[in-house]
């Protein structure tokens, strides 16, 4: 059978309140940190079964990926579908069709021969089928090779045209940072943030990198910077925020001869926040 866990309302509705979901916005992620993605998708102990959620949550219907599919091994994958079907909302035929084709999935073969990869794809052309108006993936790519994961993002691009909501949880940072609008991030089980990924990075570090002569610029004490670091002879790294006007005060007094700056990485702002936990 399908394994799912489906939290209870009352925990489901606490994370959706306090994510503040919206489909205007677009895919939407959140970072598991090792405990908190689990506990935030798993949520309390409930029922069994199905490809979807119980049909409404006041009225809030969402189709649910988890990341470890596990089938019914003696049905097809057609077998599969059809009973996934039924039990949901409702699914687009003409379009589940279509995705089959898309994922290149042999629905006549039984659950109990297929990949993870193969498993993966039922669970994903359920889901998108299904048109919820929330789509719950985590790690949704598990499994799949790298045609097949561009064609999951094509999904992910035509659920957000048909105005559906894609909340996806990834360890695959550079897979968030190309499908989402907003980003979550959790730590310690906790929500710590809500944002778009500009607003991310807005607010946090800008990598600057400078080639100099002679001596270094002295910019241990100045404002704003941190993580100095010496690169190979004659180039230096820092990170920084705030107002660029102390930094450029220190580099003014040397001989800089090239600068760059750059806005941080989704993983870098990530492990930002991880290591800010740990001081």
């Amino acid at each position: 059978m399908t394994r799912q866990r489906w939290a209870t309302r009352a925990a489901l509705r606490s994370a959706v309140n306090s994510y503040h979901s919206r489909p205007q916005d677009g895919p939407s992620n959140a970072h598991r940190d090792g405990r908190g993605g689990v506990s935030f998708f798993s949520g309390a102990p409930g029922s069994l079964v199905g490809m979807s959620y119980p049909p409404t949550l006041e009225g809030l219907a969402l189709a649910y990926v988890p990341a470890d599919v596990a089938l019914w091994p003696s049905l097809t994958g057609a077998e599969t579908l059809e009973l996934l079907a039924r039990v949901g909302q409702g699914t687009d035929l003409p379009y589940r069709a279509e995705l089959i084709d898309r994922f290149a999935l042999d629905v006549n073969k039984p659950a109990k021969t297929y990949s993870t990869g193969n498993r993966q794809k039922v669970a994903l052309i359920a889901a998108f089928a299904s048109r919820a108006p929330l789509l719950v993936l985590d790690e949704p790519t598990s499994g799949l090779d790298p045609l097949m994961e561009r064609r999951f993002r094509h999904c992910v691009a035509e659920a957000r045209e048909h105005g559906q909501t894609v909340f996806l949880s990834s360890h695959m940072l550079g897979e968030v940072e190309a499908l989402c609008d907003r980003v979550a991030i959790l730590r310690s089980g906790r929500l710590v943030e809500v944002t778009t990924l500009a607003e991310l990075r807005r607010l946090h570090r800008t990598i600057v990198e400078i080639a100099y002569r002679g001596e270094a610029p002295e910019l241990s004490d100045v404002d704003g910077v941190e993580a100095v670091e010496a690169l190979d002879r004659g180039r230096m790294r820092f990170t920084l925020s705030g107002t660029a006007a102390p930094a450029l005060r220190a580099l003014a007094a040397a001989q800089v001869t090239a600068l760059s700056s750059r806005e941080p990485t989704l993983e870098e702002i990530f492990l930002d926040y991880y290591g800010q936990a740990r001081r």
